[in-house]
């Protein structure tokens, strides 16, 4: 099993995810919409983890690109967006964000701790490889489209251009319209490419355009699936959290209130822990 060494560009000090490691956080706001609230849930998550003692990383996008309408919102932007990013990195925090484009990711890596390949995108071999190439850790995401074992061959574009810190996350799989479910046994699956599996436990429950214009989600089932997922070995968390939901620019309907995550976590840790001891 490969381990990810997770290093800030910022000087924050570096941590590994895998296997007999602590459960990791990747969480933030599904879309970066301000500098004050991303800088609140960063400092907020960040003083939450160290005091239960686990990593963590501040993730928000700096483009949606694959939103559902024309008229929902993407975000601020490459070159704005990576700024607020630098912000928060500049904190001490690690930052991850999403890259689509091949002419993103030079200028991505610049900034970014770790780059996020999307779902939809997951089979992009031009981007795997552009992204590859950075050295950088790379998270890429499971298509909802494809089988846990499938996203094998995905894994060996990046491993075969030389880069072995590689992620592997797991978000759901199409059932029907509108619906997402969770196969437990993929991060067995995924495990067996030696790579660290992460969950992405607020995507998973949401309902790909169920709200007509947009995506809806439901976010009562988070704690369930997320008990679940660290029962069966996952070695990180992925969540989009905001301090209002209810008022989110993107993908409120399936994020986790701020105010809600201390006591979630504190909860998994001790799963978490009695799953290495076991």
């Amino acid at each position: 099993m490969d381990y990810v060494e997770i290093s800030s560009i910022a000087d924050a000090e570096s941590f590994t995810i895998g296997p007999g490691r602590p459960l990791a956080l990747i969480a933030g706001p599904c879309v970066l919409e301000s500098d004050d609230m991303a800088q609140e849930v960063a400092l907020t998550l960040r003083e939450i983890t160290s005091r239960i003692g686990i990593p963590y990383i501040f993730k928000a996008s700096f483009d949606k690109a694959n939103r559902t309408s024309l008229n929902s919102y993407r975000g601020p932007g490459i070159e704005k967006g990576l700024k607020m990013l630098g912000n928060i990195s500049n904190l001490g925090i690690p930052v991850i964000s999403d890259i689509h484009e091949t002419g993103q990711v030079e200028k991505a890596a610049e900034v970014l701790d770790v780059l996020q390949i999307p779902a939809f995108l997951c089979r992009q071999t031009d981007l795997l490889l552009a992204a590859a190439r950075t050295g950088k850790p790379i998270s890429l995401k499971k298509g909802q489209f494809l089988s846990p074992w499938d996203m094998e061959h995905a894994v060996k574009k990046i491993k075969e251009s030389g880069n072995s810190n590689l992620l592997l996350t797991e978000r759901g799989t199409t059932l029907g319209y509108n619906n997402l479910v969770v196969d437990m046994r993929s991060f067995q699956i995924m495990h067996s490419f030696g790579c660290p599996v992460v969950y992405d436990a607020t995507h998973s429950v949401q309902l790909p355009g169920g709200a007509g214009g947009s995506s809806g989600g439901q976010r009562e089932f988070i704690p369930t699936l997320t008990r679940a997922a660290v029962a069966a070995g996952i070695d990180a968390l992925f969540m989009e959290v905001h301090p209002d939901p209810d008022r989110a620019l993107c993908d409120g309907p399936n994020s986790i209130p701020l105010d809600q995550m201390e006591p979630l976590l504190v909860k998994l840790v001790e799963i978490h822990k009695a799953v290495q001891t076991a």
